[in-house]
């Protein structure tokens, strides 16, 4: 295992920018928001973050590589307005290369690059539904700064 991270290449980026969004949408909505909202908040934030579909001058977007073959992919940068505190907006290993320890080694170089371009502190966000995102991100170190909850009545 050779990992490493790469800017994502401009006839990859397009594709990522696209599926991505609808991602984030899907899962804005599996946590419980309803379809109008989490579109609104999906689309404010992909319009903030890659005005004319290219990411901000200090946002990162990396391919995870094994060797050369792509694996995943992490995005991250300063959170809005400040300029030490970094946030990893996505990271995602494609299904057949989990749990094989490219999530972990990807998050540790996104840790190195964020140091070295000057995040004191880096923090990101994991939908309560992702079991295994948490049970990394705690192993890595992460500690719970918020939990938001919610209760269906439409069901009950």
């Amino acid at each position: 295992m050779n990992i490493r991270l790469q800017a994502m290449p401009q006839e990859r980026f397009d594709r990522w920018l696209t599926t991505s969004q609808e991602q984030y949408l899907a899962s804005r909505i599996a946590a419980g928001e309803s379809e109008t909202v989490a579109r609104e908040k999906a689309e404010r934030s992909f319009a903030d973050n890659f005005p004319n579909r290219q990411p901000l001058a200090t946002h990162r977007v990396w391919e995870v590589l094994d060797d050369d073959a792509a694996v995943g992919y992490i995005w991250i940068g300063p959170q809005p307005g400040l300029t030490d505190a970094w946030w990893i907006f996505d990271i995602e290993i494609e299904p057949a290369f989990r749990r094989r320890g490219f999530g972990r080694q990807a998050m540790l170089l996104g840790e190195v690059e964020a140091r070295r371009l000057g995040a004191a502190s880096v923090g990101l966000n994991v939908f309560g539904y992702n079991a295994n995102a948490r049970a990394l991100y705690e192993s890595l170190g992460y500690v719970t700064t918020a939990v938001q909850m919610r209760k269906d009545l439409t069901g009950a």
